[in-house]
């Protein structure tokens, strides 16, 4: 008979599971959001690049006091209340698309983002915990293989629920004022039914752990009362520093990439939105998951950094591709993109907290704040493409973006090359020896 302990265990992680699927699932409806209601409300692509502004400030917001929640009331109060705001950002659609205002959706999402926030920070280290010890990278591999299932598949099921077939840009335009309004809040409010279902379902999780007894765990709170007197020291390892950079610009050049993509893609190729969400996740959303697979096993006969320096020259040169080519080329281009960016995030990460000892906890905090980046590169993105009337031109931020990535594996690169000099004998003691 199987041990009742161990159903225990078994249960609970495929509960916490559900959770990387479910925040993997709201955050890949983003680049199905941002050209509905840059269409619903007219604005700019700057003006769209709020979506993921209000969602990924939140990060830098509720980071720190996601982790103090943790500390007080445990991992199973913070992922309940970790639901709870992301089920009240769900139903906030409703009363957004009821009164037409862009602000209002904003504010749903920030108020969805919160809530993954405290999830992410608790279910993450809450899986490396959950069981043997030595088996934890194994866990935490297998929860995030459904983040990446979640990327393939928002896109697709959130285009057809949400890019409703409403009138095109020129039969709204020949339209009369009042029914161009109605058209519009028409389509506007088609968010209202899969969000309410999302945060109906997000409840019902919640329920389920309310009552699930879920296996105590000891975290490691070794130090935390110094926690507050070591920002400063832990800026000071030059790895960390840089690990916190390159962080900023990889989510930025994530965020840019598969936001806009539809967007992208029905300019660049001609392709209805539809299809083009498509191609986000059977490409997109499917590279970036194949891609990190096949990186993690190139690490094998591959240095980290080294990889990462040549996965980032890739990116650079697709970049420039997607800035210049048409038709399906550009789609290749941007999909050749997910795929060498897939292993950048957990790479710089490990990266930046090579060597940093005692200072590793509180570097880990500093990188995670980083992605604040995903809030403001964005900005940038949008900002070129008004300026430039196109929105191709874009791609010049993710591809700056990489030249920073680049930088960074390759200054690594050389700290270990000299880490491994340094360790070597000398050619001169050798020959002294023979």
């Amino acid at each position: 008979m199987t041990d009742p302990s161990t159903r225990q265990y078994r249960f609970s992680l495929v509960m916490i599971t559900t959770l990387f699927f479910m925040w993997g699932f709201v955050h890949n409806l983003d680049p199905i959001l941002i050209p509905h209601l840059r269409r619903s409300f007219s604005l700019t692509v700057l003006q769209s690049a709020l979506v993921d502004s209000a969602v990924f400030i939140a990060y830098f917001v509720m980071a720190l006091p996601a982790g103090m929640l943790i500390h007080r009331a445990g991992y199973k109060a913070a992922i309940i209340c970790g639901l709870l705001l992301f089920a009240t950002g769900s139903m906030m659609f409703i009363p957004a698309a009821n009164t037409q205002q862009y602000i209002v959706f904003l504010a749903a999402l920030f108020t969805i983002a919160c809530g993954l926030t405290i999830l992410e920070t608790a279910a993450n280290p809450y899986v490396t915990l959950l069981g043997d010890p030595g088996r934890a990278a194994q866990r935490i591999n297998l929860a995030q293989s459904f983040n990446g299932l979640a990327a393939t598949l928002a896109p697709i099921i959130g285009a057809r629920l949400i890019l409703v077939h409403g009138a095109n840009d020129q039969q709204l335009a020949a339209m009369p004022a009042a029914a161009r309004q109605a058209a519009l809040a028409a389509e506007a409010a088609s968010v209202k039914g899969p969000y309410m279902v999302l945060g109906l379902v997000i409840l019902a999780i919640a329920v389920v752990f309310y009552f699930l007894k879920l296996p105590e765990v000891a975290s490691s709170k070794a130090g935390s009362g110094a926690a507050k007197g070591s920002i400063a020291e832990a800026l000071r390892v030059p790895s960390i520093r840089r690990g916190a950079v390159a962080q900023f610009f990889y989510v930025g050049a994530q965020v840019c990439v598969f936001s806009f993509f539809i967007l992208y893609a029905t300019r660049s190729a001609g392709v209805s939105p539809v299809r083009a969400a498509d191609y986000l996740g059977w490409g997109c959303g499917m590279a970036f998951m194949v891609g990190r697979f096949v990186g993690t096993g190139l690490m094998r006969v591959v240095a980290p950094a080294r990889l990462l320096w040549r996965y980032a020259l890739i990116c650079i040169v697709l970049a420039g591709v997607a800035m210049m080519a048409q038709g399906l080329v550009s789609i290749a281009a941007v999909i050749g993109i997910a795929f060498f960016m897939s292993i950048m995030f957990p790479t710089i990460f490990s990266l930046g907290l090579s060597g940093a000892g005692e200072h590793a906890d509180m570097g880990s905090g500093l990188i995670i704040m980083s992605i604040v980046g995903g809030a403001l590169l964005p900005l940038v993105f949008g900002f070129v493409s008004d300026v430039t009337h196109n929105v191709q031109f874009g791609y010049a931020v993710p591809l700056a973006c990489f030249v920073v990535i680049a930088w960074f594996a390759r200054t690594a690169l050389a700290e270990d090359s000299s880490k491994a000099r340094a360790a070597a004998p000398s050619s001169m003691g050798v020959t002294k020896r023979v």
